[in-house]
C-alpha cells in the first residue's frame, strides 16, 4: 500500500496516535503524517502510508488554512486553552481595534514559536523543557501571513472571542498569531479553537474521519481512503521512458530527450508511475529519491 489519507483529526488525540491509527489498521510500520496538529485542534491531517511518508517535506512545506477562535482577554502558559490561563491586565478592545491589528500581521515577519512546542534547542524538546520548569530560549524564525479575515466575535463579561480565516505559510504557529494579537491590543490572548480546513492540496470537507477509516479496515476496503501522492506534489513534472527511467531509478543523472520545462525540483514520471523527484540543472536530471521498482 502507497498513499496519502486525508485525515480528519478530531479533538482530543495527537497526531501520533493518528499514525498509529494507521498503522494498527494497515499492519504497516511506514506510516507518517505531513504537518502536526495539536491534540487541541481538528482537522486536515495528511497521513502518509508506505513510500508516500519519502514525501513529507514536499507536502508539509505548501501552504495550510485554519479557522481559529482567538480568546482575547486571558493569556496562557501553553498560549492555548490548555492553560494554566491569567487574566490579561488591559481592558478588551472595540472590533475595529481588533481587525486593525490583524491587519498588521498578514506579511512576512519574524514569529517567536510557543514555550510549549516541538522545537528542539541542544537536542531537547521545548515542551518537555518547559514541563520541567526550565523553559528554553527559541529563536524567532520568519513566517508569512497571506490573510486573515475576521468572521465574527462573542463578548462576554471578561472575555472576546474572535473567530478568524487564516491562510499561512509553513510553519505558522497560530497560537503565536493569538499571544501575539492579545500583546499587540494589550489585554492578553490565546488560542482557543483550531480547525486546519486546507492542507497539502487537501479539504476538510473531504478528509475521513477515524471511524470510518475502522469501518473501511473491518471490509478490507481501506485502499479505498488513499490518494495518489503523485496527485499532491506540489512540483512541476518530468517525464522520462525506456532506459532513461532505468538509469534514473539506479541513482544516475540522465539528460531527457523531453526536457522538463525549467530548472529545479520536479516530480518525475514515466508514463502515469511516479519514480521519485529529480533536480534538473545544465540539461541533466538528477535523482533526489526514488520510490519504484526499477521498470523496462
Amino acid at each position: 500500500m502507497m498513499g496519502v489519507v486525508n485525515l480528519d483529526k478530531p479533538v482530543g488525540p495527537t497526531s501520533h496516535d493518528m499514525v498509529g491509527l494507521l498503522r494498527r489498521l494497515t499492519q504497516m510500520r511506514r506510516i507518517g503524517h505531513a504537518g502536526t496538529l495539536d491534540p487541541l485542534a481538528s482537522g486536515v491531517l495528511p497521513v502518509l502510508v508506505g513510500a508516500a511518508t519519502r514525501f513529507s517535506e514536499e507536502l508539509t512545506g505548501g501552504g495550510k488554512r485554519y479557522t481559529a477562535v482567538i480568546r482575547l482577554g486571558w493569556t496562557s502558559a501553553t498560549d492555548d486553552a490548555e492553560g494554566p490561563l491569567q487574566r490579561g491586565s488591559g481592558p478588551l478592545p472595540s472590533l475595529d481595534a481588533v481587525r486593525s491589528a490583524l491587519e498588521e500581521f498578514v506579511g512576512t515577519h519574524e514569529q517567536l514559536p510557543p514555550a510549549f512546542s516541538a522545537r528542539k534547542v541542544g537536542g531537547q524538546r521545548a515542551h518537555r523543557a518547559a514541563r520541567a520548569g526550565t523553559a528554553l530560549e527559541l529563536a524567532p524564525r520568519s513566517v508569512t501571513i497571506e490573510t486573515i479575515d475576521l468572521l465574527g466575535s462573542e463578548a462576554g463579561p471578561d472575555v472576546l472571542d474572535v473567530r478568524i480565516d487564516l491562510r499561512c505559510g509553513p510553519g505558522t504557529y497560530v497560537r503565536s498569531l493569538a499571544r501575539d494579537l492579545g500583546e499587540r491590543l494589550g489585554c492578553g490572548g490565546h488560542l482557543a479553537a483550531l480547525r486546519r480546513t486546507e492542507a497539502a492540496g487537501l479539504r476538510a470537507e473531504d478528509a475521513i474521519r477515524p471511524e470510518r477509516l475502522e469501518e473501511l479496515a473491518t471490509a478490507g476496503r481501506l485502499e479505498e481512503a488513499l490518494m495518489p501522492v503523485a496527485d499532491l506534489l506540489p512540483l512541476p513534472h518530468a517525464l522520462l521512458a525506456g532506459e532513461e527511467a532505468v538509469r534514473f531509478l539506479h541513482g544516475s543523472g540522465v539528460r531527457p530527450r523531453s526536457a522538463p520545462a525549467g530548472a529545479g525540483r520536479h516530480a518525475v514520471f514515466s508514463g502515469t508511475q511516479l519514480l521519485g523527484v529529480g533536480r534538473y540543472e545544465s540539461g541533466v536530471l538528477q535523482p533526489e529519491k526514488v520510490i519504484a521498482e526499477p521498470v523496462g
